[in-house]
């Protein structure tokens, strides 16, 4: 089974305390679909400038993915410039450019909208709202957001919310979203808004997944010694794990847990790397053979 995934393309300027690079390929939809790539079939949904030329189209095309949902205007594609501090955990956004990406309306083509899984990225909670009422045949859809949003579009994004089968926020979302200072007891309540699963990021500590009846599994992250780049680490994660389900073509507690591994597995690969080229570079095996190694940290 493929999978629909609508969000940014774009050029990222990233710099850590060690090294810095210039324009080089980003975007939340760009990092999930490549993650998802090594598990099935990813049909992209976006917009991009004049300057988003072959060798960006030529990279998401070795990939398999589909681009026929993806528009070129005219002007400048989505840029962010960041700096990284010193625990590569904490970051200062230098520059945000929307250029066409502020422009933005997702139009799913016609050949998508029967594909049964969708991971919605993160843009503006309408824009979801929209892609989801152009879907017709979801067996499973996932959301992602971020903390402006919560902030100044919450009863848009609860909406969403209702609307999909999993969200996916880390701890200071949850927090946001809720008011909860405890992260189950968050979850807890953002079910209640709808959603069967909700999916807690903790970066470098791996990830959870709270469902209903009791359902919770924990997974730990593979303990990457050079980081040299997080971004998109969160993004690579969402694309992995969905695209392991769109693998499976099904969804219950067993894939859900193995999906959540895979996704941590691969995310991992990301950060080794600066921007895409890393998760450019594995294939299957490599995440397999990671997934082997975080299970082995979890026996004793």
């Amino acid at each position: 089974m493929s999978v629909v995934i609508v969000g940014s393309l774009a050029f990222d300027t990233i710099h850590t305390p060690f090294a810095s690079r210039e324009k080089i390929l980003g975007g939340a939809c760009t990092y999930s679909a490549i993650a998802a790539s090594h598990f099935t079939k990813p049909l992209i949904t976006g917009v991009v400038g004049e300057d988003f030329g072959e060798k960006e189209f030529s990279l998401l095309h070795s990939k398999k993915i589909d681009t026929s949902g993806v528009k070129k205007e005219q002007g400048k594609s989505f840029f962010w410039e960041g700096r990284y501090h010193l625990d590569m955990n904490t970051r200062d956004t230098l520059k945000t450019e929307l250029n066409v990406f502020e422009r933005f309306d997702p139009e799913v083509p016609e050949s998508y909208r029967d594909v049964p899984f969708l991971f919605l990225a993160n843009i503006d909670p309408p824009l979801q709202l929209k892609v989801l009422n152009s879907m017709r045949k979801l067996k499973f859809s996932m959301v992602d957001t971020m903390n402006l949003w919560i902030e100044i579009k919450k009863r848009e994004l609860t909406e969403v919310f209702s609307r999909v089968d999993c969200v996916v926020l880390n701890d200071s979302e949850i927090r946001q979203f809720t008011g909860k200072a405890n992260l189950l007891q968050g979850a807890r309540e953002i079910q209640k808004i709808g959603p069967k699963y909700v999916i807690i990021k903790k970066g470098e500590h791996g990830a959870s997944i709270v469902g209903r009846q009791g359902f919770y599994f924990p997974s730990a992250s593979y303990p990457v010694e050079d980081v040299a780049d997080p971004t998109g680490a969160g993004d690579s994660f969402a694309g992995a794990f969905i695209g392991f389900l769109a693998q499976q073509n099904k969804v219950n507690e067993n894939t859900l847990k193995k999906a959540l591994v895979y996704g941590n597995a691969t995310a991992s690969f990301t950060v080794e790397g600066f921007g895409t080229e890393r998760i450019s570079q594995i294939n299957r095996r490599d995440i397999d053979n990671r997934v082997k190694a975080i299970r082995a940290l979890s026996i004793f």
